[in-house]
């Protein structure tokens, strides 16, 4: 089984809201039910609107906050591993999600914040994984996996 590093950051004042060690299993649990079986690198932040915003207006030219953000390094430079040792780590990207926005996703859904945190990062870690929704046959392949995740992940 293929060893992930996973890298968490929340910004204050949502550590006390957020466990890292929750992050960490989602991801992993993605990358596992994707059957990634090379050594992989993934970093998450937890963060406000207002960077989230920002991020957005940066690298989306849309001036608005949004769920979740993603980066993926691998579209940007196909190939890329970065040596770590005696194994060669993929660096997948960044999940960037407003817990705010996140919140208020949970209330008009009518479900638990924890439960919307862990849609958003389960879609961000598969847009790092390739999979998109631009096209109405992507986004029901991408619904219906993100589905089958969240229903094994629980």
């Amino acid at each position: 089984m293929a060893e992930f590093s996973i890298g968490i950051n929340i910004t204050p004042p949502f550590g006390r809201r957020v466990r890292k060690a929750w992050i960490c299993g989602i991801v992993d649990g993605v990358l596992a039910a994707e059957g990634i079986d090379y050594p992989a690198e993934v970093s998450v932040l937890i963060t406000d609107d207002e960077t989230v915003r920002e991020l957005n207006r940066a690298y989306r030219k849309i001036d608005s906050t949004t769920d979740v953000l993603a980066f993926a390094f691998q579209e940007e430079a196909e190939g890329s591993v970065f040596p770590t040792g005696a194994e060669r780590v993929t660096h997948l990207g960044e999940v960037i999600v407003s817990l705010p926005q996140a919140e208020r996703q949970a209330g008009e859904l009518g479900h638990s914040l924890k439960r919307e945190l862990a849609a958003l990062v389960v879609h961000g870690v598969l847009h790092l994984l390739g999979y998109d929704h631009e096209k109405p046959e992507d986004k029901g392949r991408m619904a219906a996996r993100e589905a089958e995740i969240s229903a094994r992940l629980g």
